[in-house]
């Protein structure tokens, strides 16, 4: 246990200092209902001229679906991330974190994970009981049943770490890219689309959702708040868990073993 009290020590600092930023968090707050009444408006439009077609969720579901995933936006989305370690890198004082007797994955790992916790814990509670008050079908609601709070716990568990895991391979490219700005745009969109932050993956055509169901980004900001909904139950969400837990093992191997490369590799100039 010894071996791991470092990691735990970055964690509790990064947390303790995340928590300090509450103007921030209450600026998030105000930013993310908004979106989240211009996304149901824009939806609610949507339902109402539909002309009688079934939609793939109810306006309930989808409302649960959009303040979750307001509440968590900083725990599960890829374009939150600690941006004094892509600095690091750029800058070169990544040479610092090297000295350390210390894997710098697993060190930046427990860093970027306690970032997210801490930015999500100011936001997510105010948004859920605001939410929770509005008339319905528009504000937040109780979990579709006890079954469905017990598969979403651990479902945001993993999302979270496997949203930690894909953070940990922009810092990877960055290694070889020296810019952090490119692979985080290009990721973070490609990502904001496939994980169903602009569009519902249950709105998109069948062959995309198939797609999506291949990659990693799903499971982060779509299958957890999909689980608490109703809208995955049974048999389906235990196989979402089973993905989830593939994708992050594989994720971690492969930063793992990225960062050691990248690290053999590194060249540093200057006095």
């Amino acid at each position: 246990m010894s071996s791991l009290a470092p990691y735990g020590g970055i964690f509790r600092i990064r947390f303790i200092a995340g928590m300090q930023y509450r103007a921030a968090a209450w600026a998030g707050v105000a930013t993310q209902f908004f979106w989240g009444f211009i996304t149901l408006l824009v939806f609610y439009a949507f339902y109402e001229g539909s002309g009688g077609l079934e939609a793939p969720m109810s306006f309930s579901q989808l409302g649960d679906y959009i303040w979750m995933r307001q509440a968590f936006l900083a725990l599960v989305m890829l374009w939150s991330m600690d941006n004094e370690l892509l600095d690091h890198i750029a800058s070169g004082n990544v040479a610092y974190e090297l000295v350390r007797p210390l894997s710098l994955y697993v060190f930046w790992f427990a860093r970027i994970l306690a970032f997210r916790i801490s930015r999500t814990l100011m936001r997510c509670f105010p948004i859920l009981v605001v939410t929770f008050f509005l008339p319905s079908p528009w504000g937040f609601n109780l979990p579709a049943g006890t079954s469905a709070l017990a598969l979403f716990l651990p479902s945001l568990m993993m999302a979270a770490l496997l949203a930690t895991a894909l953070s940990m391979i922009i810092c990877l490219i960055t290694f070889y890219t020296l810019s952090p700005l490119g692979s985080r745009l290009l990721l973070g969109i490609i990502a904001d689309f496939l994980m169903g932050s602009i569009i519902p993956i249950p709105f998109m055509p069948l062959p995309l959702q198939r797609f999506c169901a291949l990659l990693p980004f799903q499971y982060t900001a779509d299958f957890p708040f999909r689980v608490y909904s109703g809208h995955i139950g049974g048999s389906e969400a235990l196989w979402g868990l089973a993905i989830q837990g593939f994708w992050f093992l594989a994720l971690i191997v492969l930063g793992a073993l990225g960062f050691r490369a990248a690290q053999r590799q590194l060249v540093l100039q200057g006095g």
